[in-house]
Order: structure tokens, then C-alpha cells, then sequence
């Protein structure tokens, strides 16, 4: 059973080391893919401040779809190369936005977005999805949020069997 606690992070690093012995814990034992995507999105915006989206897109038939999440509703379908999460399956590597509005083809899914953060799932060179970050605020990630996401992504793809 996974027990929420304060954190005691000095730096952003810190947390997300928290954030990872957390989500390793909160994962461990279960196998079903949903529940655990389920999970870290909980986590992540449970553990995270100044964040207004954090979930899924998983990829289908060569487009991203909807996974699970915390927010608002969200768009359902995302063509690779098309607003930053579709960039950073094309590119295959993470893609941080410090301010949507610059962002050629940006896809606003929440009005209120100012920010974002994607990180792809890769497992054997392929990408199985993305996990995605919204803020309100603009310029909210940096490197050390995409190093800590990227970490949790890890951790994931340890406990995940399959991806559904």
C-alpha cells in the first residue's frame, strides 16, 4: 500500500528522487499497465507544484491517443509531428516549452497551459507513448524537470510488462 508523505526535498532534484522511491513503491506488484499510468499521473500532479495537466498519450496505430490522467479534459488524438507531444515522438527525445505561445503548432488543449514538459516512453528504440506536463505558469520547467521526469519514465517502464 502506498502511504503519501511531506516531503523534505532542499531541491527540486531531491524531490523527484522522492517522487521516484515513491512511484517504484506505489507500483511494485501491480502489473496492469492502466492502473499504473493511472498511478503516476496521480503522483506526479499530486507531487508536483504549479501543474494544471499531467498524464498520457500512448501511441496507436501511429498516433498518439489519450491515456490516463489528471486535468481537464484533454484532446484524444495527436498525429506525430503535430504540437509538442507529437515533437517529441518525431524527435524521440524530450521537448520542454517554456512558453506554449511560441510554440509553432502548439495544440491547446486547456486555455490555461502556459508551459509544458513532454518526456517519450521508449523501450528498445520504440516510443510507446509520452508523458506530458502542463503549467499554468509560464517557463515552470527546466533541465532538472526534465532529468526528474525522465527518471520517473524510467521507473515506470521497469514496472509496466507491456503497454496497453
Amino acid at each position: 500500500m502506498y502511504v503519501a508523505k511531506n516531503s523534505t526535498a532542499a531541491s527540486k532534484a531531491e524531490r523527484y528522487v522522492e517522487l521516484a522511491e515513491a512511484l517504484d513503491a506505489l507500483l511494485a506488484g501491480e502489473p496492469d499497465p492502466i492502473a499504473n499510468l493511472a498511478n503516476m499521473s496521480a503522483l506526479v500532479m499530486d507531487g508536483l507544484d504549479e501543474l494544471n495537466w499531467a498524464g498520457f498519450y500512448l501511441m496507436r496505430d501511429g498516433e498518439l491517443v489519450l491515456g490516463p490522467f489528471q486535468g481537464k479534459p484533454a484532446c484524444v488524438r495527436i498525429a506525430v509531428g503535430k504540437g509538442v507531444c507529437g515533437t517529441a515522438v518525431q524527435q524521440g527525445r524530450s521537448v520542454l516549452v517554456e512558453d506554449v505561445d511560441q510554440f509553432p503548432g502548439h495544440i491547446a488543449c486547456d486555455a490555461a497551459s502556459r508551459s509544458e514538459l513532454v518526456v517519450p516512453l521508449i523501450r528498445d528504440g520504440a516510443i510507446l507513448g509520452v508523458l506530458d506536463l502542463d503549467s499554468p505558469r509560464p517557463g515552470r520547467f527546466d533541465a532538472a524537470d526534465d532529468a526528474g521526469c525522465s527518471r520517473l519514465v524510467d521507473v515506470l517502464l521497469r514496472h509496466l510488462a507491456r503497454v496497453p
